[in-house]
């Protein structure tokens, strides 16, 4: 029986293309079962080496993207991966039953060629048809070439087809997955151990984040997707390993807009016998390596602003930024009652939970944190905002804490990780009083992480990378979506 389309109202092109498909099939041809051989090679190698290739035989598969010519000639551009390259078919070669076949073939369409490659008389490298075989049959068309896909919306909701219609889409990606293996290589290279830890957990702790809630079955216990990669990584300080990092989805329950996504990926690192301090020069070295690696200089632009990387990152602490951007100094700020005043002399919003400390991290993402274009780490931050991390041993208000900036972007946090258990277990109960006073981003107790700490953790060093604000900076890229293959969307009624 005819295969025919299963929705109403379907376009009259659509049908032409069921129909060529029927046609297909009753001729033995039915493209979604024939077997390829496979290509040998990709069109960028044979482009890129031509005179390696120039009169030798190939098998090309991809994506036809154009057609064109007329009577016993054809032209054709097929896509992989790598780029495209011309297709020159002439019924002389294929014969009268095979050359009929192209006829049913549309752009979009899955194909195989195997033929000759030479160059035509206008210069351009292509492969001469020999033999061609229809691989898959592509049931509705691509958007018209000239204005491809624009729509955003359905960009991100039809990642495939903005892949197909935008080169530079797919060359954010690449560069994404080299960002990526060029950070992996670095971190083996200083001796880290990647390793892999749950997503799954009861207690979502390391971060300050709603989490997303699931029941599993099987224990009949409630579970929690996971905030943050900390808290299992230093488990395994605890175990010995000294140097370990991770690259994984966290999911944190809060909303969406150019620079968040309930799902994104973070990188964590855990290093014993260093502190804050470590960790800068590390981020430094890794950020600068990075770039060098992708983009070949340390110099990027990122929506006209240039940034240097090449140059030492700037260091400044929360208080010093906080007096230069707001000319308030906090230093002079003796209790949580001048905090709040002064807050409702500059505007600043807060809660009747707050504490000094609170206030001043508000001052500072009101006032200062624009300015932080350069790369920039901000030291020091209050007790308050920084349940997992060492005091000052010289000014117990604040913490041994840095936040790294670029672009006025948070990009990384980091941390001389406290591994005092008594401390830690005060901190804990403290954040529990905040999730009774209605912080639902607080942390919660972790007994079995506090009996690690009691076994024992060397002095560390940690640091968690938003690995896709670094993508956005280094592929200059307007929206996280943009970094996201498939970023999280709002559900279409036909999706659900």
């Amino acid at each position: 029986m005819s295969q025919k389309p299963q929705q109403t109202g379907t376009s009259d092109v659509i049908k032409v293309r069921y129909e060529k498909l029927d046609a297909l099939k009753k001729a033995g041809r039915d493209p979604f079962v024939i077997t390829t051989s496979a290509r040998d090679v990709l069109t960028e190698t044979i482009k890129n080496n031509f005179e390696e290739y120039e009169n030798k035989d190939v098998c090309v598969a991809g994506r036809l993207l154009s057609k064109r010519g007329k009577g016993k000639v054809s032209f054709m551009d097929l896509w992989d991966r790598s780029g495209k390259i011309q297709i020159f078919a002439k019924f002389d070669d294929l014969g009268e039953e095979e050359y009929g076949f192209l006829k049913k073939w549309d752009i979009g369409d899955i194909v195989e060629v195997k033929g000759f490659v030479f160059k035509t008389q206008m210069g351009e490298i292509s492969v001469h048809a020999k033999e061609v075989k229809l691989l898959s049959k592509s049931l509705k068309p691509l958007p018209e070439k000239y204005h491809g896909l624009t729509n955003t919306d359905l960009r991100y909701r039809q990642r495939y087809v903005d892949l197909i219609m935008n080169p530079e889409v797919k060359d954010t990606f690449v560069k994404r997955s080299k960002i990526i293996g060029s950070i992996r290589r670095y971190l083996d290279n200083q001796g880290f151990m990647e390793v892999e830890t749950p997503m799954l957990v009861a207690n979502a702790g390391g971060a300050s984040a709603r989490p997303f809630l699931t029941h599993f079955n099987a224990l009949d216990e409630d579970l929690k997707l996971r905030i943050s990669l900390e808290l299992y990584l230093k488990r395994l300080i605890v175990g010995g390993l000294e140097k370990v990092y991770e690259i994984g989805r966290v999911f944190r329950n809060e909303g969406v807009d150019t620079r968040h996504n309930p799902e994104f990926t973070l990188m964590e690192l855990y290093q014993a016998y260093t502190d804050y301090n470590g960790m800068m020069d590390l981020t430094e070295n890794l950020y600068r390596h990075v770039a060098q690696e992708v983009l070949g200089t340390t110099t990027i632009t990122y929506n006209g602003i240039e940034m240097d990387l090449g140059k030492p990152f700037e260091r400044i602490t929360m208080l010093d930024a906080v007096k230069k951007y707001s000319g308030v100094d906090f230093n002079e700020i003796h209790s949580d009652e001048e905090a709040k005043a002064i807050a409702k002399e500059k505007g600043v919003e807060f809660e009747e939970r707050h504490k000094k400390g609170d206030i001043l991290n508000l001052f500072f993402e009101e006032f200062a944190e624009e300015h932080m274009i350069q790369p920039t780490f901000v030291m020091d931050h209050p007790i308050e905002i920084s349940p997992l991390t060492k005091k000052k041993p010289e000014n117990p208000d604040y913490v041994e804490r840095f936040e790294f900036f670029m672009n006025g972007w948070e990009m990384a946090n980091a941390y001389s990780e406290l591994n005092d258990p008594i401390d830690q277990r005060e901190r804990f109960k403290a954040q529990e009083a905040l999730l009774a006073q209605g912080d639902d981003e607080a942390n919660t107790t972790d007994e079995d992480f506090l009996n690690a700490l009691e076994i024992g953790m060397p002095p560390t060093g940690g640091i968690g990378f938003g690995i896709d604000r670094m993508c956005m900076l280094l592929t200059d890229s307007a929206a996280i979506r943009d970094v996201l293959l498939f970023p999280t969307m709002k559900s279409l009624p036909n999706d659900k």
